[in-house]
């Protein structure tokens, strides 16, 4: 391929990952999350469960060192899609990277949170109290729902071959109400 071809080519190395990210997305929007979960059905609310589910992901897909690339691929396609949402919301270029710089540390935060908690002992609620609801606690049967959802579906995804996963087949979260 010459050099003006891989400038100009319509054809993204990332193309491959499109199928998972879109799934996460469905994932991170199924209705459950935010009728029994209490997850505010707001930007700020879908952000965050899409970042979770994204979590636990990223979470199974760096066990697999082989996958480094893709995850990097993925990594960029959410980068992508929360410059394009905050950019259709209308957030100017001059800010832009600041948010997306936040949204990243964010998303690092998250990804460290949900590991500590689900792999390394440490309390599952206090995160999903942290990294969903902001520090705004939902009642204790919405929490335990988020909670035990957010769980099994770790639980799950530890089950699945990391190709098909990279391939967008993931499990269904069970948040269908």
């Amino acid at each position: 391929m010459s050099f003006f071809s891989k400038i100009f080519s319509r054809d993204k190395a990332n193309a491959g990952m499109r199928p998972l990210y879109q799934a996460i997305v469905r994932e991170g929007r199924q209705i459950a999350w935010y009728e029994e979960g209490q997850v505010p059905d707001s930007l700020d609310g879908r952000f965050d469960m899409i970042a979770a589910i994204f979590s636990l992901v990223m979470i199974r897909l760096e066990k697999e060192p082989e996958l480094n690339q893709q995850v990097a691929w993925l990594t960029e396609i959410f980068i992508s899609d929360m410059d394009g949402q905050l950019r259709q919301i209308g957030i100017g270029d001059m800010v832009v990277s600041k948010h997306v710089g936040r949204i990243m540390g964010a998303l690092g935060g998250r990804v460290g949170a949900y590991r500590d908690a689900l792999e390394n002992g440490k309390d599952l609620e206090d995160a999903i109290l942290r990294n969903i609801f902001r520090g705004e606690k939902p009642d204790d049967a919405a929490l335990a729902y988020i909670a035990r959802q957010l769980s099994a579906y770790h639980a799950a995804l530890q089950d699945c071959d990391a190709g098909a996963i990279a391939a967008g087949h993931i499990p269904d979260s069970g948040a269908t109400g």
